[in-house]
């Protein structure tokens, strides 16, 4: 069976869950009393998961084309958000977003070409726009950190394509994770060991929500039928390490959030911060 009708399939199989989860959200959100700090925020919140589940299903239902375009899409966002915060130049983004759409396009139509070949490659025309500018000032801090976007952005996405079900079952997981970390945090983390902060980095992010991202990962690849230790270890790693990794880009560029155009999330990568380690990972133990 190909990788294209398996997501397909998956993709119909997560329905019911999906559904079942806005549902509860859509009441829990809407009976919040008045008093609550977050109600607002947890409702925008709400609508956004609304609009964004039904395209994310969408998108991989239709095979490998549909994970395709939702990787494009995803990843021009992304890039021209981080070129932001990065303070890279137009030929700098330039490169991300031909790498953004390229690099999914090749794993669709041309898998076997995904191979250190293409690595090195894409290192070399990373750091081609500052050598060939000469650029003394800034030309390797660019370099770096181009570099990383590759791999941040247009590699990790183009697990939407190359994992198959795994991919529905990746991008479920860390949206509700991110939901059993908020309520994990809620209800365990006000005293005790599980209220030490992970890092510095998010001093909200405490060890309780580990614990509730943990049983809730778990779970929802258990429903999927795609549960193994070393697949839920890279969902949840990325659950955890995927907001520190933005907090750190969005500290040192002085913003909060990565964008303000995403109702109840701020920008783009303030919603897949996490999803892009965990696809990197689970393409490593895939």
């Amino acid at each position: 069976m190909s990788g294209a009708l398996v997501a397909g399939e998956a993709a119909g199989r997560a329905i019911p869950l999906v559904a079942g989860a806005l549902g509860a959200g859509g009441i829990a959100v809407a009976a919040l009393p008045s008093r609550v700090r977050m109600r607002a925020e947890l409702r925008r919140r709400w609508r956004t998961w609304a609009i964004a589940a039904p395209l994310f299903l969408g998108s991989l239902y239709l095979g490998a084309a549909g994970a395709f375009a939702l990787a494009a899409a995803l990843g021009a966002v992304a890039v021209g958000e981080y070129v932001r915060m990065a303070g890279l130049r137009p030929v700098d983004r330039a490169v991300l977003t031909v790498a953004a759409v390229a690099l999914p396009g090749l794993a669709w139509l041309a898998p076997g070409s995904l191979d250190l070949r293409t690595a090195g490659l894409l290192l070399l025309v990373a750091v081609l726009p500052p050598l060939l500018s000469g650029d003394t000032s800034a030309g390797f801090t660019r370099a770096t950190r181009t570099v990383f976007a590759l791999l941040w952005i247009p590699v990790s996405l183009t697990g939407l394509v190359t994992l198959g079900d795994t991919a529905v079952a990746v991008g479920l997981a860390v949206a509700l994770g991110d939901v059993g970390a908020w309520c994990g945090g809620t209800a365990l983390g006000r005293r005790g060991p599980l209220a030490r902060p992970l890092s510095p980095l998010s001093p909200n992010k405490t060890w309780a929500g580990v614990v509730g991202a943990a049983v809730v990962t778990g779970a929802v690849l258990l429903v999927l039928g795609v549960f193994s230790a070393a697949l839920w270890a890279a969902v949840l790693a990325g659950c955890v390490l995927g907001d520190l990794l933005e907090s750190m880009v969005k500290r040192e560029a002085g913003v909060k959030d990565a964008g303000r155009w995403l109702p109840g999330f701020g920008g783009l990568l303030d919603r897949i911060d996490s999803l892009l380690p965990a696809l990197l990972l689970a393409m490593v133990v895939s």
